[in-house]
């Protein structure tokens, strides 16, 4: 990818737009616009902020359509209806504008990659760069051109099905990740006929839901909107996304759909973003449900003036705009600057020269598309434990049995948000191994159970009694595609069914027990991972999850995947990240947990620190953490100076030496900590990241360059600044390992 323009984008400076330029120029395109906005009548335009889904048929709509009623299609994939459809638009209309056709297209169309979340466990944006793409041209190929993705939502509980579709907890990996899908599914130019418009969304929040409930409240006060989950929509925005969408919760009080603060303060007057703002499913009809419309009408009312252009699905706009218009509470005005983005989109993605598609589908699972998708599986992989390098498998293994609901279950290892994905052409664990090794090891299929909810115990039975003449075990558990995504939110993050069992019994016959989870979110697996030799931890790895596991438990390839997320120990502790403040009374590590308070011991012995006395303070797995079949050894950090000024950049360096026996990739993490503020800051921030690849014995120094500018965070008086002060700086395999150093930024 464009590591460049990928930097520029990041470094969100004002004004700059990290797009690139489009075929036709921006004063072409604006005087276009005017020109055809002069001849529109106010129904047409307000036709132009209709999107309306047929579910696969254009029958009822095409009345709409010829009458200028509708300005964008949901969910028409057979080529020859969005061809029908856009005829009708474009010789049977009035003005003849195109329809602009809409998908979920979030990862991946036909092939499909790993889901989001395992996506950022690559740390690897050229990763995320291809899997949009991909999506994209296989998308485009049926007339497809504007999906409702990247979702950058910054997560931190794992209760929120959703968190599957996001880049996890940190902004900064979730700006870097973000701004590459966009650039992958928007390509050198929109008008290209295999590009695609991206969406960022959710604006702003929907991350942080109310104990991790899909569509409930949030509370967020602007600091920690400006500092935590504006940052990834930023990035977005100067990276030429072309469109936004609005969340379902409302923050403070305040619908997304109708916030006015995060719509056009923030978005259009601060970013100066020209884009165009479509609400989410029903969302601006929904807020009749939250209290904050009384009915349909003041729904239109409030989110039109809000800054919203489309109404996706709801009608309220095309039912109510005239009237509110008439009576003074629209102006006409408004109508038109959200017609201008509209319209702006459509020239820019060349739909008025062509509005066909032309199907191909030799794109669909071309031979290039699956190989990226095996990758992205290879990279997204984690290994989180390998007790006496029992992985990779090596020649002298004869017998494996394999077990586990997620062993042969195509349409599970696809995960949420698949409309389109085929499951006949998923490549599972189970069937890879028998065509790769089928020949030379002998391989015996017990699935212990049918599917991850299954509680029968039947086959645990059966599965453990072929373990008796195995060399060693694979166990393929996790959650099936359902269990996560959007409405699919868990008040308990074990896993599901009988899988624990299934686990316990593998694990007690003394066989090496390697256990391969598949799914959507972190779960809490700190009993199975005790009980087993080695963890991979795979989420939902996509239509070439098989080989890619297959490679990496032989060895062919070698794990490099990092948590994108922290993963809790119990459900209790979520939400639970990295990033958190110190509190006044933070954890020492030395407190008394549950098991070791006294009878009648003193209010006072437990310490009177922050933690919880049965889980502790510290997760199971911490934020960029994951291991290799190799070593990697970190020495002598070096910094360019101890005190820098806020024009100044900070060069920073570190000796990595691949210590073990495997060729192997480490991400190099540089984190950063600002140690006294004009408000409490977190422990650690994430700066940036490099992935490193060393030969075994091979020594190289990983060099960052951080602005001094980029410390700066919103201050007491809500000012983004660089404040004076002592800094610590990290360099490590994780948010708690590395080599540190200490700076100071003066004035």
């Amino acid at each position: 990818m464009n590591i460049k323009r990928l930097s520029a984008c990041l470094l969100l400076l004002p004004l700059l737009s990290c797009a690139e330029p489009q075929e036709a120029k921006e004063g072409d395109v604006e005087s276009r616009v005017n020109a055809l906005l002069k001849q529109m009548t106010l129904q047409e335009k307000i036709g132009q902020m209709n999107q309306l889904s047929p579910f696969g048929g254009i029958e009822e709509m095409a009345g709409l359509i010829k009458e200028g009623k509708v300005g964008s299609l949901l969910n028409l994939t057979d080529p020859e209806l969005v061809n029908k459809a856009q005829e009708i638009a474009v010789k049977e209309s009035r003005l003849g504008i195109p329809l602009l056709m809409s998908r979920d297209v979030i990862h991946g169309y036909k092939t499909i990659f790993p889901i989001p979340l395992g996506q950022a466990a690559t740390f690897n944006p050229q990763i995320a760069e291809d899997g949009a793409r991909v999506a994209a041209i296989e998308a485009s190929a049926d007339g497809i051109r504007w999906t409702f993705a990247p979702m950058i939502d910054v997560s931190r509980d794992a209760r929120w099905g959703r968190m599957a579709e996001s880049c996890g907890e940190d902004p900064y990996l979730s700006a870097v990740m973000g701004t590459a899908m966009v650039m992958g599914f928007q390509g050198n130019s929109l008008n290209d006929p295999t590009s695609m418009a991206a969406c960022a969304k959710h604006f702003v929040g929907y991350g942080a839901v109310e104990s991790g409930k899909d569509y409930n409240s949030t509370f967020i006060p602007e600091r920690v909107l400006r500092n935590v989950y504006f940052p990834p929509f930023e990035a977005a925005a100067r990276a030429g996304c072309a469109t936004f969408m609005t969340s379902f919760n409302d923050n403070d009080g305040v619908p997304s759909t109708a916030n006015k603060f995060i719509l056009k303060d923030v978005l259009r007057k601060e970013w100066n973003y020209d884009g165009m703002v479509v609400t989410d499913w029903a969302s601006a009809a929904e807020m009749i449900a939250h209290g904050f419309c009384k009915d349909e009408k003041e729904a239109a009312e409030k989110a039109i003036n809000a800054g919203v252009d489309m109404d996706m699905v709801s009608s309220v706009f095309i039912h109510n705009m005239e009237a509110l218009v008439k009576e003074k509470k629209v102006s006409e005005a408004t109508i038109d600057d959200a017609v201008r983005n509209i319209l702006r989109l459509k020239f820019r993605l060349g739909l008025f020269e062509n509005p066909y598609v032309d199907a191909d589908q030799s794109v669909k699972y071309a031979e290039d598309h699956l190989a990226k998708a095996k990758e992205a599986a290879i990279q997204s992989a984690i290994l989180l434990k390998n007790d006496k390098q029992t992985l990779p498998l090596t020649d002298k293994i004869r017998t494996i049995v394999v077990t586990g609901p997620l062993a042969d279950a195509p349409h599970d290892q696809l995960g949420t948000w698949v409309f389109d994905g085929e499951k006949e052409h998923t490549q599972t664990p189970l069937k890879a191994l028998q065509e790769m090794y089928g020949d030379k090891i002998r391989i015996v299929y017990e699935p212990g159970l049918a599917y991850s909810r299954d509680k029968q115990r039947e086959g645990i039975t059966k599965a453990v009694a072929a373990v008796r003449n195995a060399d060693i075990v694979l166990a393929f558990v996790g959650e099936e595609a359902i269990l996560s995504g959007e409405a699919h939110s868990l008040a308990d993050l074990n896993l599901q069914g009988a899988q624990a069992d299934l686990i316990s019994a593998l694990s007690q016959t003394g066989k090496p027990v390697v256990t391969i989870v598949m799914a959507g979110r972190p779960l809490t697996i700190g009993k199975q991972v005790e009980e087993s030799t080695a963890v991979l931890y795979s989420f939902h790895p996509g239509t070439m999850g098989g080989p890619a596991l297959v490679d990496l438990l032989f060895g062919t390839a070698v794990p490099s995947g990092k948590t994108p997320v922290t993963f809790p120990k119990m459900t209790g502790q979520s939400p639970i990240y990295y990033a958190h403040h110190h509190t006044g009374r933070a954890p020492s590590g030395q407190e008394i947990l549950i098991d070791e308070i006294p009878l009648e011991a003193g209010q006072t012995s437990l310490g009177c620190t922050s933690f919880y006395i049965d889980a502790g303070f510290g997760p199971l797995f911490p934020f960029g953490y994951g291991l290799s079949y190799t070593t990697f050894q970190y020495n002598r950090i070096n910094i360019s100076a101890d005190k820098l000024k806020t024009t100044d950049t900070l060069i920073a360096s570190v000796d990595i030496t691949n210590t073990g026996k495997y060729a192997g990739t480490e991400v190099v993490q540089l984190y950063i900590q600002d140690k006294v503020g004009s408000v409490t800051r977190p422990v650690k921030e994430l700066k940036g990241f490099k992935r490193v690849d060393l030969q075994p014995g091979e020594k190289q120094t990983v060099t960052f360059s951080l602005p001094v500018s980029e410390l700066a965070f919103w201050n007491i008086d809500m000012q983004k600044v660089v404040e004076p002060g002592d800094f610590t700086i990290w360099l490590g395999t994780n948010s708690q390992e590395g080599l540190s150093a200490d700076f100071e930024v003066i004035n």
